[in-house]
């Protein structure tokens, strides 16, 4: 474990946290998401106010965890809805070194605590998380139709199944 990881906590969040869960999703989505949305997708994605009227959306209805870092800051939050890893993100300063596994392994008990299988999406040119997500023993399932880039489901069952 690392020492990043040793410090972190999780904890519900604040009605005060809003403005920088919304932050962090904005940095999140214009450091890791131009690869595969391109700068049009990700500038029109946080342009348009999708983003923070998600986060915010959510808070308001529950199931926001958020991982605090040693100095207090947030640097990752999850939504969760349903038996559905929502949205999962790590402040891009902190990837790479195991936070994100930390907070998927929180996500994944939660959830698995009431439901038997559970899922998340993902976006299919998206192949840093992807491969994050395979890593950590989820199950490609589906490819998903829409509108907007093409996405991916992916599942994970408790193990009584």
């Amino acid at each position: 474990m690392s020492t990043e990881q040793h410090h972190a906590i999780i904890r519900s969040p604040s009605g005060e946290d809003l403005e920088d869960l919304q932050a962090l999703a904005r940095r999140t989505i214009d450091a890791c998401y131009r690869s595969f949305l391109g700068d049009e997708g990700v500038d029109w994605f946080i342009g348009s106010g999708a983003s923070d009227a998600h986060v915010k959306n959510h808070l308001e209805r529950g199931g926001v965890h958020c991982l605090v870092g040693q100095e207090g800051r947030i640097i990752g939050f999850t939504i969760l809805e349903g038996p559905t890893i929502d949205l999962m993100m790590i402040d891009p300063d902190h990837q790479r070194r195991g936070l994100g596994r930390l907070l998927l392994r929180h996500a994944e008990a939660a959830l698995l605590a009431r439901y038997s299988t559970i899922r998340l999406e993902s976006f299919a040119d998206n192949a840093a998380a992807n491969s994050f997500y395979e890593a950590c023993g989820w199950l490609h399932g589906d490819r998903l139709s829409g509108e907007g880039p093409a996405k991916v489901e992916y599942i994970k069952s408790g193990k009584n199944d």
